[in-house]
């Protein structure tokens, strides 16, 4: 899977056949907050969102960022991938 980080944007992108699937961000000093997932209207893979979401959470470890899930599916893989929870700062449960 290929990934963009479209700083201008303040999103990840990746293509699928379906089209452009999107994560946008924010920042706030090293932390990132997840807020929003944007998909082509008929596209329904999850587990295509989980390996992206995955993606996106080793990119935070590379540039030693916290993880702010603020969309309720990014606190689901959360839940769902307990050894990324490391990446949520601290006071912060799920």
């Amino acid at each position: 899977m290929e990934i963009k980080d479209n700083t201008f944007s303040r999103q990840f992108e990746t293509e699928t056949k379906q089209g452009l699937v999107t994560v946008e961000y924010s920042f706030q000093e090293k932390k990132i907050f997840l807020t929003k997932i944007n998909t082509p209207e008929s596209f329904a893979d999850e587990d295509f969102i989980a390996d992206f979401l995955k993606n996106i959470m080793e990119i935070a470890i590379e540039r030693k960022l916290k993880v702010v899930p603020i969309l309720p599916k990014i606190v689901v893989f959360f839940k769902k991938n307990p050894i990324y929870k490391e990446l949520l700062p601290p006071g912060i449960r799920l």
